[in-house]
């Protein structure tokens, strides 16, 4: 077992586990974050999706040592005050099915959209590609990504 510290959703927090332990299990289990959610385990499906210094990354496959002193972001921490521009589209199209993918699928869009402002739709489909959802939603989350470029210009 190891000590690291993290900054996760703005809060320092101080943790207790083994190296190789993946950041999802230490939202998890450590910390009880529990909109991340366990899709594949193979950084596949991109349920698992959260920031990491801005950066959307799985965190299935992710060992705690590699991101001790990161800024990590959940979904839990995206909204500030009122919902970030995503999550606004997100409700406003009425995105999520069972909802089980949203966290992911909106974290990965974030970040997406801070690089890429002003996407085209082939640009949204490309960048959404690797975030699976079982319900088929895609159609609706291309929709929202594009709405909230929109919101966020």
């Amino acid at each position: 077992m190891a000590t690291f510290n993290l900054k996760v959703n703005g809060k320092s927090k101080t943790v207790n586990v083994d190296n190789d332990t993946p950041l999802l299990w230490v939202l998890r289990d450590e910390l009880n974050l529990l909109g991340t959610k366990y899709g594949c385990g193979i950084a596949q499906c991109g349920a698992c999706t959260v920031h990491v210094d801005g950066v959307a990354i799985r965190s299935c496959s992710v060992p705690a040592s590699n991101i001790a002193d990161s800024e990590i972001t959940t979904i839990e921490g995206l909204a500030k005050e009122k919902l970030h521009p995503v999550q606004e589209a997100w409700k406003e199209l009425d995105v999520p099915q069972c909802g089980y993918c949203q966290a992911g699928q909106i974290m990965t869009a974030t970040s997406f959209l801070k690089q890429n402002p002003s996407p085209n739709n082939e640009d949204i489909r490309n960048a959404m590609n690797g975030n699976l959802c079982r319900c088929a939603s895609y159609n609706r989350i291309e929709k929202a990504v594009a709405l909230a470029a929109k919101k966020m210009s």
